[in-house]
C-alpha cells in the first residue's frame, strides 16, 4: 500500500524538494503551507506520516504536532528545522513527534528517517491493534477487571491450574495497557523461577514466586492510557504517574487474603527498588527490600533489555549480562545476579530436566529454555 505523506513548510520550493525525495520511497505526498492548511488536508486524508517544519507563521510547527498528537494519533510525525536547537527537540519529542530533522539534509538522510518512522508506525499499529483483540477476548471470559480481581480474593493455597489461570487474567489485563511486548509476564516469571531454584527453594516455594511475579505490573491498571501509549518522551511529571504504579498494585494486592497474592503485592511494591537505595517508591537499600523484590528486579530488567520493541532494540545475551553487571551492587542484588548471570553463562546450567521439575512448571519452563537459546544463538550469530 503507498504511505500517504502530508509535507508542510512555509517555502513552496522546499515542499517540492521534499516530495521529490519521497517519491523515491514510493509514497504519495500532499503538500500544506501552514498549519491551518495542514489541518483541513489532515481532514481529507488518512495520512501515514507528516514532515512538519518548526517555523511557519501563524500557528507554529510544534502546535500543529501537538494538534495532530492529540487528533490524529495514527500519523506518524517527523520535525523539520533550520535551527538545531536541543530544546526545541526536546519539545517535539515529547509531543510525540518520531523524530527531528536539521535542515539542510542529505536525500538519503531524509528517505533513512522516513523509513524508519513508517515502519515504527506500521509495528505500533499492529501492536495496537492486537492487544485491543487480545484485552477483547480476555475480557470475554472475564466481565471486568474488578470480577477478575474477585477471583484473586478467593484463592486458597494451593497453586494448580486454576488459581493460575485467575492470576494470568488480571496480569494480562494490566500487561495490554502497558508498553510491554507480548508475553512479558510469562518470561520474567519464569526467570523468578530460575532464580529461585538456584537459591535452593523448594519447588513449591519456585512456583509461588513464578505465578506471584505475574502481578509485578498490575498497578499500571490505574495510569492513564494517554501516558501508557504515549509515543514520545514522557515529562517529568508523566514518569512519576508511572512510577506510581507499584504503589496502585501493592494497594489493590494487599486486599487479597491469599498468602500467593500476598507475595503478590510485595512485589509489585518493590520490583523497582534498588539495592544501593535510589529505587522507588520507598527507596529501600539492601536487604530492606524483600527477597523476591530483589528476584524480580532482576527478572523483570533482564527481559526488558533482552526484548526487542518499537521503541527500542533487543540486545544479544553476552551484552545483557555486561549492562546487569555493571549494575551489580547498585540496581542489583549482587549474590542474586551473580546467581543469575553464572546459570545464564553456562549453556549447562539450565537442563530441561532441571526447569521442568514441579507440576504446574513445564510449560513456563519450555517457553524460558526457547527464549535463552534464542538469545545465545542471535549471541553467537553477532560474535
Amino acid at each position: 500500500m503507498t504511505p500517504k505523506v502530508l509535507i508542510v513548510d512555509d517555502e513552496e520550493p522546499v515542499r517540492l524538494l521534499h516530495g521529490r525525495f519521497l517519491k523515491r520511497l514510493g509514497c504519495w505526498c500532499v503538500l500544506a503551507a501552514d498549519a491551518d492548511q495542514a489541518r483541513h488536508r489532515l481532514t481529507e486524508h488518512e495520512f501515514a506520516l507528516a514532515l512538519v517544519d518548526v517555523n511557519m507563521p501563524g500557528t507554529s510547527g510544534l502546535e500543529l504536532v501537538r494538534h495532530m498528537c492529540s487528533h490524529h494519533r495514527d500519523v506518524a510525525i517527523l520535525m523539520v528545522t533550520a535551527v538545531d536547537d536541543p530544546l526545541i527537540a526536546d519539545s517535539a519529542l515529547e509531543f510525540g513527534a518520531y523524530g527531528y530533522l536539521v535542515k539542510p539534509f542529505e536525500c538519503n538522510e531524509l528517505l533513512i528517517n522516513v523509513s524508519n518512522a513508517l515502519r515504527r508506525r506500521k509495528l505500533e499499529l499492529q501492536n495496537r491493534q492486537h492487544r485491543d483483540r487480545l484485552e477483547e477476548l480476555v475480557l470475554g471470559g472475564e466481565a471486568s477487571f474488578y470480577e477478575a480481581m474477585e477471583r484473586l480474593k478467593s484463592l486458597g493455597e494451593t497453586i494448580g491450574p486454576d488459581e493460575e489461570q485467575a492470576v494470568l487474567s488480571v496480569a494480562r489485563l494490566a500487561e495490554f495497557r502497558s508498553r510491554e511486548p507480548g508475553q512479558h509476564i510469562e518470561r520474567m516469571s519464569s526467570y523468578c523461577w530460575l532464580i529461585a531454584k538456584r537459591l535452593g527453594y523448594e519447588v513449591a516455594a519456585c512456583d509461588r514466586i513464578r505465578v506471584a511475579s505475574m502481578l509485578h505490573d498490575v498497578g499500571k491498571i490505574a495510569i492513564p492510557e494517554s501516558i501508557l501509549f504515549k509515543t514520545g518522551r514522557l515529562t517529568p511529571n508523566e514518569l512519576e504517574v508511572i512510577r506510581r504504579h507499584a504503589h496502585f498494585g501493592h494497594h489493590m494486592l494487599m486486599g487479597c487474603h491469599s498468602e500467593l497474592v500476598q507475595m503478590a503485592a510485595t512485589i509489585a511494591w518493590t520490583h523497582h527498588e534498588r539495592y544501593d537505595g535510589t529505587g522507588y517508591p520507598k527507596g529501600l537499600a539492601g536487604d530492606a527490600i524483600p527477597a523476591v523484590g530483589r528476584i524480580a528486579a532482576i527478572a523483570d530488567v533482564f527481559d526488558s533489555l533482552t526484548t526487542k520493541t518499537v521503541y527500542k532494540p533487543g540486545y544479544p545475551l553476552e551484552k545483557t549480562l555486561d549492562i546487569m553487571v555493571d549494575s551489580r551492587g547498585k540496581h542489583f542484588d549482587p549474590a542474586l545476579l551473580d546467581l543469575f548471570v553464572e546459570s545464564l553463562q553456562n549453556t549447562n546450567a539450565a537442563p530441561p530436566h532441571e526447569l521442568t521439575a514441579g507440576p504446574h512448571t513445564s510449560h513456563a519452563a519450555k517457553g524460558l529454555l526457547d527464549h535463552l537459546n534464542e538469545l545465545r544463538r542471535e549471541n553467537t550469530v553477532e560474535a
